[in-house]
């Protein structure tokens, strides 16, 4: 059994964005500001859509939003 984990750099990508709120990210992409808290986090991981639009929001590619790491 392997132990995955989903980590994003939202919060930071918000603030390096002038400050944008998560309200406002959230209305971007599509979802609701408690997706956003909950992403940010890390009590949920995206479906891939929304990990596309939320790169999408930023200009992003979605790897350099969500890093993905599995341990044996």
């Amino acid at each position: 059994m392997r132990n995955e984990n989903i980590t994003n750099s939202i919060r930071r990508l918000r603030f390096d964005n002038d400050e944008m709120t998560q309200q406002r990210l959230a209305d971007l992409a599509g979802v609701t500001r408690q997706t956003i808290i909950a992403l940010e986090a890390g009590k949920y991981s995206p479906s891939l859509s929304l990990a596309f639009r939320i790169a999408r929001v930023f200009k992003l590619k979605v790897e350099d939003v969500f890093q993905y790491s599995a341990k044996p």
